[in-house]
C-alpha cells in the first residue's frame, strides 16, 4: 500500500494533496487551510456532487404540495385553520416559504457554484484544445475503429517521395475542405496527415451549460427586483398602479415599493362570444377581449389597448395578462329610512362553465347590525324538479340573483385581513335560506326585495334602465400585472442553451488519418501503401462510412491530379 501511494505521489502532474494521494479520499490534517479549501472545492465541483445536488432539487416538490405565503397567503391561513397542530411543525421547516427558505437557497447556491466549478476547467481545457494541432498519427492505424488500406504501384522514372507527398497534400486539402483541422507528420519512409473535427460539439456543450448558469443568475437577481400583482377591474372603473389598489401583491425581496409607475387603466368593455344553443359545443366561450384605456403619468393623452388570452400588453415595462372574467351585478342596499348604505357592482366569481357565479356582499354600517349576504348569480336560470336553481347557458338570457342573509360580526373590526370574496359565518346568524324557515331572496334585474326584520331593502339594478347600458349586468376582468426585468435575458440564454444542446447532439467528434508508407524501400520496391483510419468520441455509426467515402474521394483525386501512381490493388 505504501509503495503504490509513493508512486502516485511522485507523479509530476499530481499535486501532493490530490484526492487520490490520501487515504480514504480525505485530506490529512497537515494540509493546512489552503489544502482543506482546495479539497473542498474539488469535492464541490465534482460532477457526482452536481448530480447529487440536482437530485436534491426534488426539495422543491413541497412548494407545490403546500400553500406558499408569497403566492397564496389566504391558503396558508386556511391550512392553519384546518390543521392547527401540523401547520406550526411544517412552518418550522419553512414549508410555507419553500423557495425562500434557508435550506432551498443553500441547495440552489451550492448547485450554482458546483456548475460554475465544473464549467470553468472544461472551458480552459477546450480553449487549449482549440489552439493545439491535430494529434500525431498513430503507428498502427489498423487498431482504429474504422480502417482501410490500398496499395499503389508507382511508375518508373519519377521520384516516389514527391508523388507520395503530393498525394498526402491532396488528402490534407480535401480534409480541410470537409471542415477538419489538419497537421502533417512526415519522416523518411512515411508521410501522413492527421485531421480532427467536432470541436464545435464541445463548444455546444459548454454553451449549453453556460447558458443554464446564465438562466440561474438571471432568475436569481431578477426575481428580487420583480413583482406580480392581481387586480379585478369592473367595466367602467379605473385602476391606478399603486400597491394599495391591488387585490394581491407579491414583490421581490429587493423591489422598491416606491418605484411603481402610477399609470391608470380603465376597463371600457369586455367582449366574449358563446356558441349558440342547439349547435355543437353550445355554451363554449371564445374570443375573449378586454378593452382598456391607458393613461401614463405626465401625459394627458390616452391610448386604447386590447388584452386577450395569451396576448398580453406592455405598459411602462409591465406585462398585463388576462386571467379571467365574470359578472358584477350592481347591488343597492337601503336602510329602513330609504337611505343608500351600499351600492357597488360586486364581482361574482364563476363556479362552472355555465357561469353560475358566487358573490359576497358585506354591509358593516348603516343597518341595525352588520349584515352579510352570500349570493348566486344564474345568467340563464332554470329550475330542477327539486326546486334548486342552476344556469343552462353562460350568457345573460334569463339572469336571476339569489341571496342568503346573515347578521352578526363580519370580523373586519379587529384589523384581521379578510377576503372580499368570502364570508366568515362562524360568528353570524343566518336569517334567510337553509334551515331558517325563511325563503332565500330571489331577484331579477330591476327587482327590489325586503330584508328580514324590516332592516331595509336590497335591489338588483337593471343597468339597461338606469344607465342605458347594453346589458343589465356589468362584466369584470381579472388582470395579472407582472414586472419581469430578466425576461429578455432568460429568453436569450434559453435560445443559447437550445442552440448549444442541438449542436452538441448533432455534430460528431471525429479524427481521421491518412498515411502513406513505402513498401520495402531498401530493395527498391516501387509500391506504396495508403491507409485510412478514423476514430470517434462516443457512438458514431457513420464513422466507417465516412472513412470509406473519403478514401474513395481521395484515390479519385490522386488519379486525376497525379498521372504516375497507378491503382493496382486494395486490401480492406
Amino acid at each position: 500500500m505504501s509503495s503504490s501511494r509513493s508512486e502516485r505521489d511522485t507523479l509530476p502532474a499530481r499535486p501532493s494533496d490530490h484526492v487520490d494521494s490520501v487515504e480514504g479520499s480525505v485530506p490529512e490534517s497537515g494540509l493546512g487551510w489552503r489544502g482543506w479549501l482546495r479539497w473542498a472545492w474539488r469535492q464541490l465541483t465534482n460532477m457526482r456532487t452536481a448530480l447529487l445536488l440536482l437530485l436534491m432539487a426534488v426539495a422543491a416538490i413541497p412548494g407545490s404540495l403546500f400553500p406558499q405565503r408569497q403566492a397564496d397567503p389566504n391558503g396558508v391561513v386556511q391550512y392553519y385553520d384546518d390543521n392547527p397542530e401540523l401547520a406550526p411543525v411544517l412552518d418550522n421547516f419553512q414549508l410555507f416559504d419553500v423557495y425562500g427558505s434557508a435550506w432551498f437557497s443553500a441547495i440552489y447556491l451550492l448547485l450554482f457554484v458546483s456548475l460554475i466549478g465544473c464549467i470553468i476547467p472544461r472551458i480552459k481545457h477546450h480553449a487549449k484544445a482549440l489552439r493545439s494541432p491535430a494529434p500525431k498519427t498513430p503507428a498502427r492505424l489498423q487498431r482504429m475503429a474504422a480502417h482501410s488500406s490500398h496499395e499503389l504501384q508507382l511508375v518508373e522514372g519519377r521520384t516516389p517521395d514527391a508523388d507520395i507527398e503530393q498525394a498526402i497534400t491532396i488528402a490534407a486539402a480535401e480534409l480541410r475542405r470537409r471542415g477538419y483541422r489538419t497537421a502533417r507528420y512526415d519522416d523518411a519512409t512515411t508521410w501522413s496527415v492527421s485531421a480532427e473535427r467536432g470541436h464545435l460539439r464541445e463548444t455546444g456543450n459548454l454553451v449549453f451549460h453556460s447558458a443554464l448558469v446564465g438562466v440561474l443568475v438571471t432568475v436569481l437577481f431578477s426575481s428580487g427586483l420583480n413583482y406580480t400583482g392581481d387586480r379585478v377591474i369592473v367595466a367602467g372603473t379605473t385602476f391606478v398602479n399603486a400597491e394599495s389598489a391591488y387585490s394581491s401583491f407579491a414583490p421581490g425581496r429587493f423591489f422598491d415599493r416606491d418605484s411603481l409607475t402610477p399609470y391608470a387603466m380603465t376597463l371600457d368593455g369586455f367582449d366574449v362570444e358563446y356558441v349558440e344553443p342547439g349547435r355543437p359545443g353550445a355554451g363554449q366561450a371564445g374570443n375573449f377581449a378586454a378593452h382598456l384605456t391607458i393613461r401614463e403619468p405626465g401625459s394627458e393623452e390616452t391610448r386604447a389597448e386590447t388584452v386577450r388570452v395569451n396576448a398580453p400588453i406592455t405598459v411602462d415595462g409591465d406585462r398585463i395578462y388576462l386571467l379571467g372574467n365574470g359578472y358584477a351585478p350592481m347591488i343597492t342596499i337601503r336602510n329602513a329610512q330609504g337611505d343608500i348604505v351600499y351600492q357597488e357592482p360586486q364581482p361574482f366569481l364563476p363556479q362552472d362553465s355555465a357561469m353560475t357565479s358566487l358573490g359576497v356582499v358585506k354591509v358593516p354600517d348603516g343597518l341595525p347590525e352588520q349584515v352579510g349576504l352570500i349570493g348566486f348569480l344564474y345568467p340563464t336560470q332554470s329550475t330542477l324538479e327539486t326546486g334548486a336553481s342552476y344556469s343552462v347557458f353562460p350568457d345573460l338570457i334569463n339572469p336571476r340573483l339569489t341571496f342568503n342573509v346573515f347578521t352578526g360580526d363580519l370580523g373586519i373590526d379587529d384589523g384581521t385581513p379578510r377576503s372580499v370574496y368570502q364570508l366568515d359565518t362562524e360568528s353570524m346568524t343566518q336569517i334567510t335560506g337553509g334551515d331558517t324557515g325563511v325563503d332565500s331572496i330571489e331577484l331579477t334585474p330591476g327587482d327590489t326585495a325586503d330584508l328580514p326584520d324590516g332592516m331595509g331593502t336590497v335591489t338588483f339594478e337593471d343597468l339597461t334602465a338606469t344607465e342605458g347600458a347594453d346589458e343589465p349586468v356589468k362584466r369584470f376582468v381579472s388582470l395579472q400585472i407582472q414586472r419581469d426585468t430578466g425576461a429578455t435575458w432568460v429568453l436569450i440564454f434559453s435560445i443559447l442553451a437550445t442552440a448549444g444542446l442541438i449542436t452538441g447532439l448533432l455534430i460528431p467528434r471525429r479524427r481521421l488519418w491518412v498515411k502513406a508508407t513505402l513498401i520495402n524501400p531498401v530493395i527498391g520496391d516501387r509500391k506504396v501503401r495508403i491507409e485510412y483510419a478514423g476514430l470517434a468520441r462516443g457512438e458514431d455509426p457513420g464513422l466507417e462510412r465516412a472513412v470509406t467515402q473519403f478514401s474513395e474521394a481521395h484515390l479519385s483525386a490522386v488519379a486525376e491530379q497525379l498521372p504516375s501512381p497507378l491503382f493496382k490493388k486494395g486490401t480492406p
